[in-house]
């Protein structure tokens, strides 16, 4: 049995499970580091998606707002993080009605970002992580970008497919 721990965001009691660990280093990491406050950081964010006219519910790890808007998707893990890089990838696309920006994948002592519209890597490493100062500055460039409907679908699909062990839980 896990012992129980306290989130750092939600200040929740929550199974010390998985990626947990890497979750809750990245959450510190973004407040006592990179500047952002809490109440800008939305952890387990639902994110449902459909496949042969079912819904599957999932989540994604965080998501950070600044001013409002959501400005990077994130999730956490345990392993390799570049086995999750599609992942976050497609929920970025997915879980609102505009793309949040950013997609990034982490364990907590490394990082993939990548720019959710084009899908490429932007960077690499904590340090590449934008403090909320950078992102306040971002975000009064990027336009909110819809994903096509078409696109959507089979975005649904790739997500379902790399997100298994977390849809219904």
């Amino acid at each position: 049995m896990f012992e129980p721990i306290r989130d750092f965001i939600t200040g929740r009691e929550i199974d010390n499970v998985g990626s947990e660990a890497s979750r809750q280093i990245f959450e510190k990491f973004l407040v006592e580091i990179k500047g952002f406050r809490k109440q800008e950081i939305r952890v387990d964010e639902a994110l449902v998606v459909q496949f042969k006219g079912q819904d599957y519910v999932s989540a994604i790890d965080l998501i950070v707002f600044c001013k409002t808007r959501p400005f990077m998707a994130i999730t956490c893990v345990a392993g390799s993080i570049g086995s999750y890089e599609r992942e976050i990838l497609s929920g970025a696309r997915l879980v609102y009605e505009f793309q949040v920006p950013f997609a990034v994948s982490t364990d907590g002592r490394n990082a993939v970002i990548m720019d959710t519209v084009s899908g490429k890597t932007i960077g690499k490493g904590l340090d590449a992580i934008p403090s909320r100062e950078a992102a306040e500055k971002h975000m009064a460039s990027i336009q909110d970008t819809l994903y096509s409907p078409e696109k959507r679908k089979l975005e649904m699909i790739i997500y379902r497919s790399f997100n298994m062990e977390k849809i219904n839980r």
